[in-house]
């Protein structure tokens, strides 16, 4: 038996966690020290896996020493409990414990003194972990339970109304029934024991049995909602006090979730929190956006926060979490000052466990699989006769192909003998061309499938000790998460490593410090193509990757194409390596006086970050002919290196008092935070061995090296006062004086105060009517004004980059810079003005509760582009703050928490959250009213388009309509059926864009508008029988998408003829036969080349991409207590989880070859520039797991 004794435990883990405190002048940390710390949590987590392997005995050797003479036995139990330290529990209904007993026993072990003292009464007894379990050796025993008794009774609330559905249960027997319509019960229990009344929305109540027969019970309503807090800006509230925009989640949105990243954890789980995730790549970020538009300037994002202090949310490890809240409105972020412009998000850790040692460890498997893989042609002939009837169409069936793309040779008789073997069913081959000697490929090669494996697996490690006595707490947490890649051949690989060790001495009664230092690593290797586009893999395979072509050759060796498409996987020389590590400590001191009514506190925090980027590049063989052995592509190596360094300190005082029913709270601060970055980036050709990728074997002449860097300072005042009376009429005002250096001269510091307001309607006298019913009902409303200072460095100077020069001169490449733009006088920070109108409702006992918030933001001042120039000006037109945006939106929060009350009772919540907004240019520069760019009175988003109406259907169709000559339908621009007619909306007979202005758009208008509104969440959660299922759906109401030009998974060969062939473009094409198809008549290049009919934005192709998708669906058991305490645990839960399981969009009536939200740009990393979709594909995720607390 192991883990009994956890005092000395405790005393090991507190022991341990001491160290931990010395660091609270920490403020550097060299790369030994690193060392270090990793090897001390190491050597930690070895120390206590150990003595958990050797406690056991511990417990069992302790002696006891007791004579007693006609005692009882809860005076031998109480002895025992001092003597040992350990607890003693027993069924008081199974036997008299007040019977007497004699008792002599000297210097016995435990086990010993046990033994002797209970066979005489027919006890045995069992020992679980600090706790010894006494039970009935036989029912017949000399101390047997009293008979079962029934006891009835009533339950009513304060005002004596009967309360039906209330669960009673016998604690000890687990026996339970519920009250009636009366609120009356009747239940068989035995003559001792307790009842436990149990119901939403009211306080639990334990009453004894004690030989009664009769028990009536008042239940008093639970004021959970009085009580609890949120996380504020520098401490909490009261929720029932707040008087902003501030929303909440705890730890549990993260629970139980595969998750390589917070920020994908909180996806869609607050309202007018928009975080979206372009691709499913391990390491993909996104930034925090709240309430939609922020600026179409100098831009900005919201301020995340990490226990106060600035961070980067992916590199926390998600099940540190304790929870999450967003500060939405100027009131509740302004007293972060310019940096809390666009909202704030504070992510709190977990704190200590209190008291009792606790130690918890999961560990999860899962398998991914893509959310959706494009269905394309991947049969040779059927690809083949399209990719080269779209060819000949686009160029009037005047020329035939000579090549696929760039190295695929074609020919009418290649086509013909393909067709002979596609009519005859003979298999892929390739033969050699007696003529040249070269390979000829007749092949059915699906690309897709040789690129992704079937599935990929990843797992997670997480362990967390917690603890806490009077006068110190620790806790200490490691992670380790994997995910494996996707592809088949040199598969990415993702790692990451998460390390905490928080602890806190009570130094004296007025004084309390505490150490927070944490360790984050993520890696990533991921294989790239040697191709000087440097695009993603998926650009390649739909540039060169035919069906009629083949992998291999008869030996073995890699075709010409596909040398260029992903032989760089195969041979496994051509990667991106990835590290990014991060150090952080911070150091905090907390101190009371007055009773606690004056805090005044600090925090000290240093962080230290590094991230690396390694991309190697190294020739790929490939053969054409047989022993030929060809090269292909660049051979060189390049290094970015990034360190940053932060340094924040903050200190605060806060002072509360009440004077009768007035209640205020004053706090006033000082932040200081200090920011460098360090860059350089190396580069040159000639790795010798690409398996030893380092500098020193590099040998090349083309060498390149460069370096950058920025250092910025923030500083400021702050202080928020607080007064409420009785708890009914709130009021707050904030306010920070901020300086930035990242501004100029005479702009660099700004005065930003808030101000709100609320009352608690529901606690007027003329409430108490309905005060039941609606138990809570408050009115909120906020304005304050912040400026902008999410903004890079260095915005308003006059910057010179150095560059090489592409030229040779004098046997060197010298390096050049040019004239700096220029920059206009009187630039001034950009401010965001909110106005925040709210109500808060909790109904039926608070198990209904909704949340409802209007808002309007200005953005003023915006850093943009000024009037036009004339060319003679000699430089770029230069920015200042020349446009105004509005931002309007709403956000609803609806909430339903409730038990069905059964022998067994079911435990249920829902929450649905619902949010919108909408934003509109109040001020621009464009003169000219152009509708290309942004214009007064625009709504952001805006697709201008043209109408279609139907398709030509024959040459008087053609020659009737109007003039539609200026759309080029192919290399000659002669219209035939099957091509698109578009409506002349403005009756010139001419179809055209006009002078693309408000005035004259020409056939064109607003089709629709690619901004997302109505993004919503609905969770839902149910326990039964230590069974718990919960599943989560996330989703967007509205978004107009329209493919651009470049997309193949949209446009198939209608983009580029040898392009990927989706089978739902091919089987809705053009026809005599199918004059109704979705698609026109086939022609290459119409969605690519300018001009062409397929580049214009128009009604038929423009694309609902609403979407709604199963985010997570989880089921899990908690092992009954009974059953752990047998192998020493406290709790023990299995579960399984699904992640991305189900997507549905109205996009996917005419193609399901794209996940909604994987529509845009391609892999940043790589080429973003490559075409919409060409990026790692979203995941979905399986996912079995263990629990297990200690």
């Amino acid at each position: 038996m192991i883990f009994y004794n956890l005092s000395r435990l405790r005393q090991l883990v507190y022991a341990l966690g001491q160290p931990l405190l010395s660091g609270l002048a920490f403020c550097q940390i060299s790369e030994a020290s690193k060392r270090r710390i990793i090897m001390r949590a190491k050597l930690t987590i070895l120390i206590i896996t150990v003595c958990f392997m050797h406690v056991s005995a511990i417990g069992h050797a302790q002696r006891i020493t007791l004579s007693k003479q006609g005692t009882s036995l809860n005076q031998v139990f109480k002895e025992i409990r001092k003597q040992t330290g350990m607890n003693i529990i027993w069924p008081p209904e199974k036997f008299n414990e007040d019977a007497k007993i004699n008792v002599s026993v000297k210097n016995m072990s435990l086990d010993e003194a046990l033994s002797q003292i209970l066979a005489p009464v027919n006890l045995t007894y069992a020992i679980k972990d600090k706790t010894i379990v006494i039970q009935v050796r036989q029912a017949a025993g000399r101390i047997l339970a009293d008979t079962l008794k029934i006891v009835t009774g009533k339950v009513v609330d304060l005002k004596g109304i009967p309360l039906p559905g209330i669960g009673i249960k016998h604690k000890e027997t687990n026996t339970a029934t519920t009250t009636n319509a009366e609120g009356i019960y009747q239940i068989k229990v035995p003559n001792k024991g307790t009842l436990i009344f149990t119901y939403v929305g009211f306080k639990t109540q334990e009453i004894p049995v004690a030989g009664k027969t009769t028990i009536n019970i008042k239940l008093l309503e639970e004021q959970k909602e009085l009580s609890e807090v949120v996380v504020v800006g520098y401490g909490t509230q009261k929720k029932v006090n707040l008087t902003g925009a501030v929303d909440q989640v705890g730890k549990e949105v993260f629970e139980n979730r595969p998750l390589t990243s917070t920020t994908k954890g909180l996806q869609g789980v607050i309202p007018n929190l928009n975080i979206r995730m372009t691709d499913g790549k391990p390491t993909r970020t996104s930034s925090y956006n709240v309430r939609g538009t922020t600026s179409i300037g100098a831009g900005g994002s919201a301020l995340v926060l990490i226990d106060g202090v600035p961070g980067n949310p992916d590199l926390v490890n998600p099940n540190d979490i304790e929870s999450v809240t967003v500060l939405k409105d100027a009131a509740s972020a302004a007293i972060y000052g310019a940096r809390g412009s666009f909202g704030v998000v504070l992510i709190t850790t977990k704190a200590p466990a209190k008291e009792k040692a606790t130690i918890n460890y999961t560990s999860g498997y899962s398998l991914n699989y893509q959310t959706i893989r494009p269905d394309l042609v991947t049969e040779g002939y059927p690809w083949a006769q399209v990719f080269n009837d779209a060819f000949s169409s686009w160029n009037d069936y005047s020329a035939d192909p000579q090549k696929a793309n760039s190295v695929f040779p074609w020919s009418q008789e290649y086509l013909k003998e393909l067709k002979r073997r596609y009519e005859a069913g003979i298999g892929p081959s390739t033969e050699i061309d007696p003529a040249t000697g070269k390979y000829i490929y007749y092949g059915s090669t699906d690309w897709l499938k040789e690129l992704y494996a079937d599935n990929t697996p990843s797992m997670e490690q997480q362990i967390s000790v917690s603890g806490s006595s009077d006068k110190t707490a620790f806790y200490i947490s490691g992670r380790y998460n994997n995910q494996g890649g996707i592809f088949r051949y040199n598969p990415d690989k993702f790692n990451q490593y998460n390390l905490r060790a928080k602890g806190s001495i009570q130094a004296t009664s007025w004084l309390k410090i505490e150490n927070d230092i944490t360790f984050n690593q993520r890696d990533y290797f991921f294989p790239i193509l040697n191709h000087a586009s440097n695009t993603p893999v998926w650009r390649r395979i739909s540039d060169e990757a035919f069906p009629v072509a083949m992998l291999r050759n008869p030996d073995g060796t890699l075709t010409d194409n596909a040398s260029i498409v992903f032989g760089s996987f195969i041979s496994g020389n051509n990667f991106m390596n990835e590290a990014n590590k991060q150090t952080r400590n911070t150091s905090r001191v907390f101190t009371n006086f007055l009773d606690n009514k004056l805090k005044i506190n600090g925090d000290f925090t240093f962080d230290k970050t590094s991230f690396n980027r390694r991309f190697i590049y190294s020739p790929v063989p490939y053969s054409t002919a047989p022993n030929v052995f060809l090269e292909r592509g660049i051979n060189k190596m390049n290094n970015l290196d990034q360190d940053f360094t932060y340094l924040a300190l903050n200190t605060y005082g806060e002072y509360s008092n009440s004077f009768g029913k007035h209640n205020f709270t004053a706090l006033l601060g000082y932040n200081y935070e200090q920011s460098t970055q360090k860059d350089q980036f190396v580069e040159r050709d000639n790795l010798i061995n690409p398996e030893f990728p380092d500098f020193s074997l590099v040998d090349g002449q083309n060498f390149i090296l460069t370096g950058g860097g920025n250092k910025w300072i923030t500083l400021g005042g702050f202080f928020r006062v607080n007064y409420n009376y009785a708890g009914k009429y709130l009021f707050e005002v904030n306010g920070r004086y901020d300086g930035s250096s990242k501004f100029p001269e005479g702009q660099q510091y700004g005065f930003f105060p808030s101000f709100s307001g609320g009352w608690r309607v529901s606690e007027e006298p003329f409430w108490k009517s309905i005060k039941n019913t609606v138990n809570e009902f408050k009115l909120r409303a906020s304005y304050g004004s912040l400026g902008n200072g999410n903004i890079d460095p260095y915005q308003f100077l006059q910057t010179m980059g150095v560059t090489r020069s592409p030229m040779v001169l004098g046997g060197i490449r010298p390096n050049y810079t040019q004239l700096p733009n220029v920059i206009p006088d009187g630039l001034t920070w950009e401010k965001a003005t909110t106005t925040n109108l709210g109500a808060d409702i909790s109904l039926f006992r608070n198990r209904l509760t909704t949340n409802f918030d209007w808002y309007i933001r200005r953005t003023t001042d915006m850093f943009t582009v000024g009037l036009p120039l004339p060319a003679t000006f000699g430089a770029a037109v230069p920015k200042g703050n020349y446009a105004d945006l509005k931002t309007t939106g709403w956000e609803l929060s609806i909430g339903w928490r409730d038990k069905i009350n059964t022998s067994k009772p079911i435990g249920y919540d829902f929450r649905f959250t619902l949010s919108d907004s909408q934003s509109t240019i109040e001020r621009f520069n464009n003169p000219l009213n152009l509708i290309t760019t942004y214009y007064p009175g625009m709504k952001v988003g805006e697709i201008w388009g043209f109408v279609n109406d139907g398709y030509f259907i024959d040459q008087n169709d053609i020659n009737t309509h109007a003039n539609q000559s200026l759309i080029k339908v192919s290399a000659a621009n002669k219209p035939l059926p099957g091509d698109i007619k578009f409506k002349d909306l403005n009756g010139d007979n001419i179809i055209n864009q006009g002078t693309k202005t408000l005035s004259d758009p020409g056939d064109q208008k607003v089709i629709g508008n690619s901004s997302i509104r109505y993004q919503y969440g609905f969770n839902a959660n149910f326990d039964w029988n230590n069974f718990s299922f919960g599943v989560f759906f996330q989703g967007v109401g509205k978004r107009d998408y329209m493919p651009t030009a470049d997309n193949s998974l949209f446009w198939g060969p209608y983009n580029r003829p040898y392009s990927w062939h989706p089978k739902d473009v091919v089987e809705n094409m053009w026809s005599p036969e199918n004059p109704n198809a979705y698609y026109p008549r086939l022609r290459g290049y119409t969605a690519l080349n300018a001009g062409g009919e397929l580049t214009y934005a128009q009604t038929q192709y423009l694309q609902n991409a609403a979407y709604i998708r199963l985010k997570n669906l989880s089921v899990g058991y908690n092992l009954p207590s009974g059953l752990i305490k047998k192998i020493h645990l406290s709790a023990l839960r299995v579960y399984l989880t699904g992640q991305n399981l189900w997507v549905w969009s109205p996009m996917f009536k005419h193609t399901k070859n794209m996940d909604p939200e994987n529509i845009e740009q391609a892999d940043p990393e790589l080429n973003k520039n490559a075409g919409q979709g060409m990026a790692y594909p979203m995941l979905k995720t399986y996912t079995i797991g263990l629990n297990v607390t200690l």
